[in-house]
């Protein structure tokens, strides 16, 4: 059998696993919710939830991967009890990383676009209507979206083609080590902007009136939505990383690192935000809009705006590829450790095959936006991106969970002693109960209020 790849480094692990869990959703969901839904108290709120919903199902997963040294393709096969069925899921995993890149892909496309855009001066003095109508001059051609896609598609997977140590994971730690800088730069450019002091207090100052206004309750549902999803847990895409490391460091201290690293990345976003929104008098909008529309105006009214535009669209570039190129990684895996594929070739048909499922995401803007799946004003995007947030996460999540707490699965025991394994922060044992049968309720309550949010809510 070949010797399985291995990071070459504990580092270059944490960075791609939480280059993996960083997606654009920091950026433009985070900060919003934080401030509409009573700033400090909602974080104090997420945290708790990160802690209790996401970080044990992320230690599950990076179990599997490392016990089983194979990709979510083989894992359940081989960890599972003889004569039971648990390895079916490893098609859905599979099923669900081509739907997320199906398009994931696109809005990495918009990132590079944006790039170039700001490097040429295209967004130089926009006013904010001028900047809709760029944003809107892109989703309506086609075959600037079409080319864009096909950069970020063929740059990920030219990445990957260089193997893990000398493409994923160098190229990664040096995008995710820029990321951290040039948001950090960002911040603080923002933060002394005259006038911020507002947008931070609305962004961190407790405000109970906020939490009254949205009601505890959607609050808390926020929070706990917010915390499940962050991580891109559920499918197999943080598995796979468990299958390249060693036996020497405890899987929960290392998921605490990358837990940190991913909020580290949305509260600095939030801080880049509210605070330029703050000082230039603009309301900051949810979704697309902020990031499109919103933040090239202010950035036009800065002194060097130009260069903080440019830094702006680099960073979120960086955030958008480091999640594409993991999860390219984990097709890739897949495809040779289930079929025996060469890395060469899978990245070939690979490469054909996503550019080929991305094209209804593509078109969905243009020439297919006839196409409303969701109900008026909805997208091809959006049936796609409801399919793998509101489906294929919650209950990929839950069978990961299952799988490593149930007798009929991998159980307890074997659960505890791959995670236990090396040094670090150990599972709280004590939770066992809690991750047995109250979490998997916990899920299943985040999957039935997802579908209530989207097609029940006033």
């Amino acid at each position: 059998m070949e010797k399985r790849e291995k990071f070459s480094s504990r580092l270059g692990f944490i960075l791609i696993s939480a280059g993996c869990a960083v997606g654009l959703g920091n950026v433009w969901r985070f900060p919003y919710i934080v401030g509409k839904n009573g700033g400090a108290i909602f974080v104090a709120i997420y945290l708790a939830f990160l802690l209790l919903l996401g970080l044990p199902i992320l230690v599950m997963e990076f179990a599997v991967g490392r016990a089983s040294q194979r990709s979510v393709a083989k894992s359940f096969r081989l960890l599972e009890p003889e004569g039971t069925k648990w390895h079916l899921f490893s098609y859905v995993a599979l099923g669900g990383n081509y739907l997320l890149m199906m398009f994931y892909t696109s809005v990495g496309g918009w990132m590079l676009a944006y790039v170039f855009k700001a490097l040429s001066g295209h967004l130089h003095g926009v006013t904010t209507q001028g900047a809709q109508l760029v944003f809107n001059q892109l989703l309506a051609s086609p075959g600037s979206m079409f080319l864009w896609m096909i950069l970020i598609v063929l740059i990920s997977f030219g990445i990957c083609s260089l193997g893990l140590q000398n493409g994923v994971e160098r190229i990664t730690k040096l995008m995710m080590s820029s990321l951290f800088v040039i948001i950090l730069v960002l911040a603080i450019r923002s933060i002394t902007l005259p006038g911020a002091a507002e947008g931070l207090k609305f962004y961190l100052v407790p405000n109970i009136e906020n939490v009254k206004e949205q009601g505890i309750i959607n609050v808390i549902f926020a929070a706990m939505g917010q915390a499940f999803f962050t991580l891109s847990i559920g499918i197999g895409s943080m598995s796979i990383f468990g299958s390249y490391i060693g036996k020497d460091r405890s899987l929960t201290g290392e998921s605490l690192s990358i837990c940190f690293l991913d909020t580290l990345v949305a509260l600095f976003a939030g801080l880049i935000i509210f605070p330029a929104c703050s000082a230039f008098g603009v309301n900051p909008g949810e979704g697309p809009g902020l990031v499109f529309v919103t933040l090239p105006g202010i950035f036009n009214q800065m002194p060097f705006g130009k260069l903080w535009e440019f830094l702006f669209f680099v960073f979120m570039t960086f955030a958008a590829m480091s999640t594409i190129t993991a999860v390219f990684e984990n097709i890739l895996s897949f495809c040779m450790d289930m079929w025996g594929m060469s890395r060469t070739k899978a990245v070939l048909i690979n490469a054909v095959l996503v550019i080929l499922l991305s094209l209804p995401c593509v078109f969905g803007f243009n020439l297919l936006s006839f196409i409303k799946p969701l109900g008026a004003g909805s997208t091809i995007q959006d049936l796609e991106d409801f399919i793998v947030s509101n489906n294929l996460l919650p209950l990929g999540s839950l069978v990961f969970l299952l799988f490593c707490t149930r007798k009929r699965g991998w159980g307890w025991d074997n659960f505890i002693k791959e995670a236990d394994m090396g040094r670090g922060l150990k599972f709280p044992k004590a939770l066992r109960f809690y991750v047995s049968y109250i979490l998997p309720l916990i899920v299943l309550i985040i999957f039935v209020f997802g579908y209530q949010q989207k097609f029940f809510a006033q």
